[in-house]
């Protein structure tokens, strides 16, 4: 077990993906409850779902500068605060505008973690497990989310249901916190900061068989050669990774994914289910679903390769979207049956995509940048994360509500199939090749096809 350390630590700084994976996911059954205590229209329905991704769009595109200045801890410790207080601030909201303005200051920390942790897990992590341990902060959120999901169940018929539910929030931020504290920086950002020494303690710690002044001197020649490139910020060679990086979250996101998280029981209502409860139950189901499949992922990303899970992934989310919508073009059809149909599309949606989509794009979005802009590059494509995810989650109550359910779902079955071309010829395969080569590759030109 000589990686017995390297595993502790990217498991503490996967918790960062519980406190994403909670946020998510506790609003879908919180905004069951937050209807019956404010009668809210479709438009302000979509937008208190939506309104922590504008928080998730200014917290992501303001610290990538801040992550390269004082360091990936310190930022995700401070994210952690971040979600205490705005936790708190939603349990306690008096009116709707409050639990909205909430909701954005906890977004804030949201957009944070959600680049600033796969960053520190690709930089501490060898070229051979860091697919690996990237997917550790996928299987974290899902494990938030199906958190939310139990929650959500808990105090469905407490008094106060939606409020203790947001409240609850506070433990994954505490849980966060308090392992960060016993953490180090990443090797490769104290290099850049000439801390090489703390660098080399880091090394021996999560890679004792390393040659830690091998590894120090290959990532200072990296950055000796982006000081050396004045023009480094605009060089050509840098469009194809911002092509990559955005490109792969546009995928993950207008796939739909996060419809199916915040509005799982709002589906299955529509779908059939009569109560509340039951469709928080049925959405349980997929919370589980989505955890345990994340696992293939985690398991198999740096054995079989981040390209062949992709598209697997996009095909089986391709072909469920398709049946759900057909599902609702012939509800009168099916009947009663339509919420099972509903149910066995959402599931295999939910396998597919927490075995490819999901890990993989934060795994290739840490590969792909140079060193020296890694922070920065990984915030511009969080916040473009975001801001797809705010345009689809604020459209689709809209949408579901003026085009149907079929005609919604089978827009986004379109996007994935023009997802699928997009990685044959655009998307380069990452496993096995060190963050140091993948940036070399860039330089020389190579075709994404052919790393």
């Amino acid at each position: 077990m000589k990686y017995i350390w390297l595993y502790v630590v990217a498991v503490i700084a996967s918790l960062g993906g519980l406190l994403s994976g909670y946020d998510t996911g506790v609003i879908s059954g919180a905004l069951l409850f937050i209807n019956e205590t404010w009668i809210l229209p479709d438009t302000l329905q979509g937008f208190l779902v939506s309104s922590v991704l504008i928080g998730a769009v200014i917290g992501a595109a303001t610290n990538g500068v801040l992550a390269d200045i004082f360091g990936r801890k310190k930022i995700i410790m401070a994210t952690a605060v971040i979600f205490i207080l705005g936790s708190l601030m939603c349990a306690f909201a008096p009116n709707v505008y409050i639990l909205i303005l909430s909701r954005i200051f906890v977004g804030f920390a949201v957009g944070i973690v959600n680049f600033i942790v796969p960053l520190y897990l690709s930089e501490v992590s060898p070229k051979n497990l860091r697919g690996t341990l990237v997917s550790l902060y996928q299987w974290a959120i899902t494990a938030g989310i199906l958190f939310s999901y139990f929650i959500n169940a808990v105090f469905a018929q407490a008094v106060y249901n939606w409020r203790w539910m947001l409240f609850a929030g506070v433990v994954p931020g505490l849980i966060l916190f308090i392992g960060m504290c016993f953490m180090k920086d990443t090797p490769r950002w104290l290099v850049s900061k000439n801390r090489d020494g703390e660098a080399r303690k880091v090394f021996a710690k999560i890679e004792p068989d390393i040659d830690a002044d091998s590894e120090i001197k290959e990532i200072r020649e990296t950055l000796v050669d982006n000081k050396s490139d004045k023009k480094f910020r605009l060089s050509k060679w840098m469009i194809m990774p911002f092509v990559v990086g955005i490109g792969i979250m546009f995928a993950q996101i207008c796939t739909g994914i996060n419809t199916i998280i915040y509005y799982a029981p709002t589906i299955f209502k529509t779908a059939g289910f009569d109560s509340n409860i039951t469709a928080i139950y049925a959405t349980t189901g997929i919370g589980i679903v989505n955890f345990v499949m994340t696992i293939v992922a985690v398991f198999f990303t740096d054995k079989l390769g981040r390209k062949p899970l992709l598209y697997f992934g996009l095909t089986g989310v391709m072909i469920s979207l398709f049946a759900l919508g057909t599902s609702f073009a012939f509800a009168d059809i099916l009947g009663d049956s339509l919420k099972w149909v509903a149910v066995g599309s959402l599931v295999t949606y939910i396998v597919c995509f927490a075995m490819s989509l999901g890990p993989i794009g934060w795994i290739l979005v840490s590969e792909v940048f140079p060193l020296k802009i890694r922070g920065v590059a990984m915030s511009v494509c969080t916040v473009a994360n975001f801001a797809f995810n705010f345009f689809v989650v604020a459209s689709f109550p809209v949408l579901l509500h003026r085009i149907g359910g079929a005609w919604t779902f089978w827009m986004f079955g379109i996007v994935s199939i023009l997802c699928i071309i997009f990685v044959y010829f655009f998307v380069p395969e990452t496993k096995g090749i060190s963050l140091e080569q993948i940036e070399s590759n860039w330089r020389k030109g190579v075709k994404p096809r052919d790393f």
